[in-house]
C-alpha cells in the first residue's frame, strides 16, 4: 500500500470536520448572527463577510475532496500541495472572516489587525488551484 493512501482516511476526517463547521457556521450567520442586525452588533457587511467566509470554507472543503479522489487515481506531486493550500487557505481566509465580522459581539476590536490575513488565505486559494492545473500538465 502506498503511503499516499494512508493518508486518505485522516484527509478525510479533516474534509468531514471542515464541511460540518462550514454548515454550522452557516446557520449561526443566517439564524443568530442576522438577528443581531437590529442590535447594531453585527453590521450588514460584516454578516455579508462572514457568509463569504462561509461560501469559500464549503467551495475549498468540497475542493479538497475532489484532490484526495483525483489522487487515489492519478499520481501528482501536485494534489497533495493543492490539498494542502486549500486547507491553510480556509484558515486563513475564512478563519480571519470569522473573527473579523463578529469581533463586536464579543467586544474584540484588537482583532482588526486579521484584516491583511484574509488575502493571504486567498493567495493560497488561487495557488491550491493553480498546483491542481499542474497536476494535469505535469505527471510526476
Amino acid at each position: 500500500m502506498r503511503q499516499e493512501n494512508l493518508k486518505i482516511p485522516n484527509q478525510l476526517i479533516t474534509i468531514g470536520v471542515l464541511g460540518a463547521i462550514a454548515v454550522s457556521l452557516g446557520a449561526i450567520g443566517a439564524h443568530a448572527l442576522k438577528g443581531k442586525l437590529q442590535t447594531g452588533l453585527i453590521t450588514p457587511d460584516q454578516l455579508n463577510g462572514f457568509d463569504t467566509g462561509v461560501k469559500y470554507q464549503i467551495y475549498h472543503t468540497i475542493a479538497m475532496l475532489l484532490v484526495v479522489l483525483l489522487k487515489t487515481k492519478f499520481n501528482s506531486k501536485f494534489f497533495s500541495w493543492a490539498y494542502n493550500l486549500f486547507f491553510i487557505g480556509i484558515i486563513l481566509f475564512s478563519g480571519s472572516l470569522y473573527f473579523l465580522c463578529t469581533r463586536n459581539l464579543y467586544g474584540a476590536d484588537w482583532l482588526k489587525f486579521l484584516g491583511p490575513i484574509t488575502p493571504i488565505g486567498g493567495l493560497l486559494f488561487v495557488a491550491g488551484w493553480i498546483c491542481l492545473a499542474l497536476s494535469a500538465i505535469k505527471k510526476t
